[in-house]
């Protein structure tokens, strides 16, 4: 019996044996075919892989390939934009060039004009002493005069022939000069105007500050406005808050102020505490740097008219001239304009440029103190040159200018020119709407005033006004007279910048009809 417990223990192990290893088998099976199909799907996975890095790579690569090609176009336009402006600046100089070698030719002549002339001259006087020579012989030999007597009658004779003779060499010189002197000034101005031409800048009185949401209006009111009157108060402005979405609007006709104003507005928003101890903060802030912008504005518009040794408070006042302006027309720009204008017409008639550009960049320095100090701007900025030590040239070019008094210096003179000519091109100053049509209507009803004139129209932005005039009441000499006495009566009864060209109109017209 125990032996075939033990007999059925061995079979049932060596089974239980035979069992473990018909399933380790079947796993090692399967585990091969999952490894195989792991793989097989590995690679497959590659493939897709490595394909999709191809075509990636293929489209970056065109990709690259478009914008070299689009950065390569733009160099060329670049390159032939760069040719065309070469080549017209090549032709401006040509075109320089010729007039200067036309200039010298037409100095060349006049000097061999002068030459022949200053030769007819000498042999004109040769010929008058000989034949004084020779009358002098025939009163000695003839009437048997004493030589006293003679010479007194000789020299009497000459000085009546030769007065007639000088006055009118002396006429025609005058004339010749005369016209000399015009054409020259004509050729200064002109070439003066053509060799500096600036862009022209309009100020308004209003500055608008965009804000993130409405909500801000309210923060920048504060509780029952506090905020607001301590904006206003600080900055000397008004602020608009009304209805419109996105923005604030400042107000104020400084412009220095206004712009102080405006920065200090944009800060707080940004800065988002808005109280008035904050407000009074940021103002003061923003009031320094405004007076370092100030000095150097001051200080870029020296250096660019090419002035140098002003003194610093000179210099900070001619800064505040970019924050004026005069009909519009920034006065810092014009002055600009009027030290260039005013150095090439020095250089040309060979005066110191430098000096002119200093007076030009000077002249209306007192438009920038004229509200803190008494009288007009040319007296205030001369006082002030005076008082930062000027020259006397610069400081009478400042206070004559506007032809207030006599010229002592043709500095004054230049300044003068070069002021009206910036003044009165095109597009240098304009007129608000309102201005412009009330000054359009004075024009108009000051020339219907006028006994004769049917029609009269202001063109040109009222820089030239055409009269159309009764024929029947009105001969040529009397439209002569007409067109002079309304040029006339513009000038002494409105006030306009530049100049006002007046002309009358006047035809006869017969008109008949054949039946």
């Amino acid at each position: 019996m125990i032996e075939g417990m033990v007999l059925g223990l061995a079979i049932g192990a060596l089974l239980a044996l035979a069992a473990f290893w018909l399933r380790s088998r079947s796993g090692v099976a399967l585990a091969r075919t999952e490894a195989e199909r792991i793989l097989e799907t590995a690679r497959a996975s590659a493939d897709a892989t490595r394909k999709e890095a191809e075509l990636q790579g293929k489209e970056e690569a065109l990709r690259r390939r478009e914008q070299l090609e689009r950065e390569a176009e733009e160099a060329k336009r670049e390159s032939r934009e760069t040719e065309r402006r070469l080549e017209k600046r090549a032709d401006i100089l040509d075109e320089k060039q010729a007039r200067v070698h036309k200039k010298e030719l037409e100095l060349d002549g006049l000097k061999q004009a002068l030459a022949q002339r200053d030769l007819d001259l000498l042999r004109r006087e040769e010929d008058i002493q000989r034949r004084a020579d020779e009358q002098r012989e025939v009163l000695h030999r003839v009437a048997g005069l004493a030589p006293e007597e003679a010479r007194s009658l000789l020299l009497k004779r000459l000085e009546e022939e030769l007065a007639h003779e000088l006055g009118g060499l002396v006429l025609k010189h005058e004339q010749h000069l005369r016209e000399t002197s015009q054409r020259k000034a004509r050729e200064v101005l002109a070439t003066a105007i053509q060799r500096y031409a600036a862009g022209h800048t309009a100020e308004t009185t209003t500055s608008t500050v965009d804000i993130p949401s409405d909500e801000m209006k309210g923060r920048i009111i504060g509780r029952e406005g506090r905020n607001i009157r301590a904006f206003e108060k600080a900055t000397g402005v008004d602020v608009i808050v009304d209805d419109t979405p996105g923005v604030v609007i400042v107000s104020g006709f400084d412009n220095i102020r206004r712009n102080i104003a405006k920065i200090a507005l944009e800060k707080l928003i940004v800065d988002g505490r808005i109280h008035p101890g904050r407000i009074e903060e940021i103002v003061a802030e923003t009031r320094e740097e405004m007076d370092r912008h100030v000095r150097d504005v001051g200080l870029a518009a020296a250096q660019e008219a090419g002035v140098a040794g002003l003194h610093e408070k000179l210099i900070e006042y001619l800064g505040k001239l970019k924050f004026r302006s005069s009909y519009s027309q920034n006065v810092l720009q014009h002055s600009i304009e009027v030290a260039y204008l005013t150095g090439m017409m020095a250089e040309e008639i060979g005066l110191e440029g430098p000096l002119g550009r200093r007076c030009g960049l000077l002249h209306d320095l007192g438009k920038a103190a004229d509200h803190e100090m008494e009288g007009g701007h040319p007296a205030v900025g001369a006082e002030l040159l005076r008082k930062f030590g000027e020259s006397k040239a610069v400081v009478h070019a400042a206070l004559g200018h506007h032809d207030d008094l006599r010229a002592d210096t043709p500095y004054t003179v230049l300044v003068a020119a070069a002021d009206a000519i910036s003044a009165s091109r095109p597009g240098a100053r304009r007129e608000t709407l309102e201005k412009y049509v009330r000054r359009m209507e004075e024009l108009e009803a000051l020339i219907h005033g006028f006994p004769g004139v049917e029609q009269a129209y202001a063109i040109q932005a009222g820089r030239e006004v055409r009269i159309m005039v009764d024929s029947h009441r009105l001969g040529d000499e009397q439209a002569a007279k007409l067109c002079r006495e309304i040029a006339l009566a513009i000038q002494h009864e409105l006030t306009f910048p530049g100049e006002v060209k007046v002309t009358v109109l006047r035809e006869t017209r017969a008109v008949e009809f054949a039946r």
